[in-house]
């Protein structure tokens, strides 16, 4: 599909970046990256149970955190907790908390809107001919931030588009770069000159 005349919008959030990128013709239209992404959310989670608890936990446990509880968006169901153990900042010494999904959804809204208005930009710079295509194919989610619960479901409601997170979006992009170099045509096309 990238190889066709219509536009794709793919929006890849990785570790320490986000790139969001029209593609038509087997060439970049309009591309925005920000240094918000999945390593972004974990600090936002640190520095919440931080503020709120007096308690520091470490970026792995953070992380783990994100996978069980973190949403983008309130998608009902029974409320989910997690016991957080972590170092007390007043005292020094280990303690544990529960924490709910309710309030790390909270602590992921500002980076998740980063995103969202990241998208936003993109869409509002895209070509009007490109942006009918868009408006049929919808967004493409990929990356490790993409797997974020409801992340989906935010983007459709905030841009009114069919959004759709990419097959195996952990690989994706790993698995299209192997794909191009094996297409030596079509890497000879899409090769930025140096």
């Amino acid at each position: 599909p990238i190889q066709e005349p219509g536009g794709n919008m793919i929006v890849d959030i990785g570790g320490g970046t986000t790139e969001v990128a029209v593609i038509s013709l087997s060439g970049i239209v309009y591309a925005k990256s920000v240094r918000i992404a999945g390593d972004e959310m974990d600090e936002a989670i640190v520095q919440y149970i931080k503020k709120h608890y007096n308690l520091l936990v470490g970026d792995r446990r953070a992380e783990e955190i994100k996978i069980n509880l973190g949403a983008a968006y309130p998608l009902g169901g029974d409320r989910r907790t997690m016991e957080v153990k972590g170092r007390d900042l007043i005292d020094g010494i280990p303690k544990t908390i529960v924490i709910t999904d309710e309030e790390i959804r909270e602590a992921l809204r500002e980076p998740v809107m980063t995103i969202v208005e990241t998208v936003r930009t993109c869409l509002e710079r895209t070509p009007p001919e490109l942006a009918a295509d868009i408006v049929d194919k919808g967004i493409v989610l990929t990356g490790g931030g993409a797997l974020l619960r409801g992340l989906d479901h935010l983007l459709r409601q905030e841009t009114n588009l069919p959004v759709t997170v990419g097959e195996d979006a952990l690989s994706c992009v790993a698995l299209g770069t192997g794909r191009v170099l094996d297409e030596l045509d079509l890497l000879k096309k899409v090769a930025i000159p140096t």
